[in-house]
């Protein structure tokens, strides 16, 4: 735990850059999508098709309804499987994550709230990131938001080793670049094409597809504390924003979600899609997922049954 540790001596209102480098070399490694070299219809598809994969198995399911929440169980190795996903995201290591979006229910929209729109649009969507909160770094904070998580040996590992997640993110950035090579060089006939398709995986793959990821998940903890409708009163300013609940796989019904955040699903009205929760669906009936938590009401009916 020395990493976690070590960074209370660091002030307060220092920059993050551990955190704001990263975010800004991938944001301009995403602009070379608009070199016309760098462009190919399969490298958009794996974009899209990325941002499903990386964002709803990954930051949406296993950070959020997993870890954080506890509302579903799968086995050891599926869980190490999807936060690995998660990690190749660049969201941060689990207990991370976890601390601090827990920290966020504890305190919604009050002072200690780590990204609250009440201290601006922009703040809560990135800039909280980029400026150093050495309090939410102790071991007492890990201790009290993410104790179960750093209980494993792998989580904890990853705190241990705090360049493990840019070596994982490096690895799988790889594994695009190499996979466009071989593939362009079988249908293009030569290596010209085979670099040409490496360069597009790896620009639209994993930047674009990276970036995506982000501001969708950003967009959570901005757009849905501002814009929307509010089907409970939760005491805080969470809403429910069809937008965000579009791309973000269910994750913008946060009103329904601050109203039950145990519940693996946040689909509390027919039209209220949640992407993410069918998903844990097919989990739960391929037998990979047990102990999934129904929404509120569905309990109580349960219960009165």
């Amino acid at each position: 735990m020395a990493q976690i540790i070590d960074d209370r001596a660091v002030p307060q209102q220092s920059t993050h850059w551990e955190y704001l480098l990263p975010i800004m070399t991938v944001h301009l490694l995403a602009g070379l999508a608009f070199l016309p070299w760098c462009f190919s219809w399969s490298g958009v598809a794996l974009a899209l098709a990325g941002t499903m994969v990386f964002g709803t198995l990954g930051i949406n399911l296993c950070y959020h309804r997993l870890l954080a929440h506890r509302s579903l169980k799968v086995s050891r190795g599926l869980e190490r499987s999807l936060a690995t996903i998660a990690l190749c995201s660049l969201e941060d290591t689990p207990a991370r994550w976890v601390a601090n979006h827990r920290l966020h229910h504890v305190h919604s929209d009050e002072e200690q709230d780590p990204h609250s729109p009440r201290d601006g649009v922009a703040w809560s969507h990135a800039g909280w990131l980029f400026r150093r909160a050495p309090d939410r770094r102790t071991y007492a904070f890990f201790e009290k938001y993410a104790r179960d998580i750093l209980a494993d040996d792998y989580y904890r590992w990853l705190e241990r080793r705090p360049t493990a997640i840019l070596w994982i993110y490096a690895t799988h950035a790889a594994c695009f670049a190499g996979a466009g090579l071989a593939v362009g060089r079988l249908t293009g006939g030569d290596w010209e094409h085979g670099l040409q398709l490496a360069a597009s995986w790896l620009v639209w793959g994993v930047y674009v597809r990276t970036v995506l990821v982000w501001h969708i998940t950003w967009s959570v903890n901005s757009l849905t504390h501002l814009f929307g409708y509010r089907t409970y009163e939760t005491g805080e300013d969470s809403r429910n924003n069809w937008f965000v609940g579009l791309v973000a796989m269910g994750e913008g019904w946060h009103n329904n979600h601050h109203h039950d955040p145990a519940s693996a699903s946040v689909q509390h009205r027919w039209w209220e899609i949640d992407g993410t929760w069918y998903v844990i669906l097919l989990l739960e009936q391929l037998g990979l997922a047990t102990d999934v938590i129904r929404p509120r009401h569905q309990r109580r009916a349960a219960r009165q049954a």
